[in-house]
Formats: C-alpha cells, sequence, structure tokens
C-alpha cells in the first residue's frame, strides 16, 4: 500500500508558482532522496506532506487518508525541516519532554531512549542555548524520531554534523529503513544522497523529475 501519495498537487507565493502539478507515489521501508537548488521547493513540499503548509490544489493522502479533509497532520510522522526552536534555558531533555507531552503517546523514558540514538546525553543538565550548532541538529533528529513514526521527513539533516556525526546518523536512518520506515530526505551532500537513498527525485523549478 502506498504510504504518502500526492496527486497533481500545485502551491504559489503571491506571483511565484513554487511547486507544479507534483504526482507522486511513495512506500514503506525505503529512503528517498530531494534533490535541487535552494529554491527550488524540496522545503514547501516536505511542509506540505507534513501538514505545515496548504496546498493550493491537488490531493495528499498518508495512509490512505487525505490531508486537510480526514486530518489535519498525519498521526505517525515525524519531522525536522529547517533550524528547530528549543527553549534555549532548559536541556535537552526538557526541551523533548514538553514535545512529548503535546500528543502524551511517549514517556520519559522513551524521550530519553531518542536522546541516546542521537549520540547525546539524556541527562546532562546543560542548556540548549549552550550547545553547538551540531548539538542542537542531533536533538532536532531526536525529536523528529523519539515517538517512532512510520513515516520520518528530514530536512538537510547532516547540517552541521561532524564526520562522525553524519555517519551515526546515516547508520540511524539505515537501521529505520529496515524497520519498515518510509523517509524523506533533502541533502546537499552527494554521498549522503548516494549511500542512504533507494530512489532519488530532482526538483527544478517546482517540477519534479
Amino acid at each position: 500500500m502506498e504510504k504518502i501519495e500526492l496527486i497533481g498537487v500545485n502551491k504559489s507565493f503571491k506571483e511565484e508558482k513554487v511547486l507544479k502539478d507534483i504526482c507522486l507515489t511513495l512506500t514503506d521501508n525505503k529512503i528517498y532522496g530531494f534533490v535541487g537548488r535552494n529554491g527550488s521547493g524540496k522545503s514547501v513540499l516536505f511542509k506540505i506532506i507534513c501538514g505545515y503548509v496548504i496546498a493550493d490544489s491537488g490531493k495528499i493522502m498518508i495512509d490512505g487518508k487525505e490531508l486537510g479533509k480526514d486530518m489535519d497532520f498525519p498521526e505517525g510522522l515525524g519531522a525536522l525541516i529547517e533550524t528547530p526552536g528549543f527553549i534555549w534555558y532548559q536541556s535537552g531533555f526538557e526541551n523533548l519532554r514538553y514535545l512529548a507531552r503535546i500528543r502524551n503517546k511517549i514517556n520519559d523514558a522513551q524521550v530519553k531512549d531518542a536522546i541516546r540514538q542521537v549520540g547525546l546525553n539524556p541527562d546532562s543538565k546543560k542548556w540548549v542555548g549552550k550547545y553547538s550548532m551540531g548539538m542542537k541538529q542531533r536533538l532536532g533528529i531526536a525529536q523528529a524520531i523519539m515517538e517512532n513514526p512510520d513515516i520520518l521527513v528530514l530536512d538537510e539533516p547532516m547540517n552541521a554534523l561532524d564526520e562522525e556525526g553524519v555517519e551515526e546518523i546515516r547508520q540511524l536512518l539505515l537501521k529505520y529503513r529496515q524497520l519498515g520506515r518510509c523517509i524523506l530526505i533533502t541533502s546537499h551532500n552527494r554521498e549522503d544522497i548516494e549511500i542512504l537513498c533507494d530512489e532519488v527525485f530532482e526538483i527544478k523549478s517546482g517540477v519534479l523529475q
């Protein structure tokens, strides 16, 4: 069964047409790469799939349900898009615990496990405001995976990570693919795309190729 299906999706901002008649079918057990220049429409496409931005026309189906009609946000989806906003004077664990309370699906132990999976210490009292950019990126990925979603949407997940961090997150994503997840990523690093992705789509001026 299709995990995600986009049918004739269009999106414009003022006079600029950002996405043009996007048709796409994605299934479980795969990592999909999306490449293209800055401003090509990759992030907008991801935001539409997550329900953060509403398409002008077309259908977005997630697990057979229509986004914007049967639901406002996909249930089993975790996302990292752009720089996540955290409370700077709280620890990483406290930040994710606040977010976990929104859906109330997971407990503190599961939050801590997600933090460990990305190579951070869940018991550290260090404020997020004192984190390096790489540590904030790791915490953003932990936020995306902590509720064990069926779908992961990650916009430049390797951004600001050192070589060790990149390898750790690659292995994490490959593990999630083996667990049957549907994973969407963008990356400016060709090596990430080559190592991780089962299929690659290019977006040029809002057109999917």
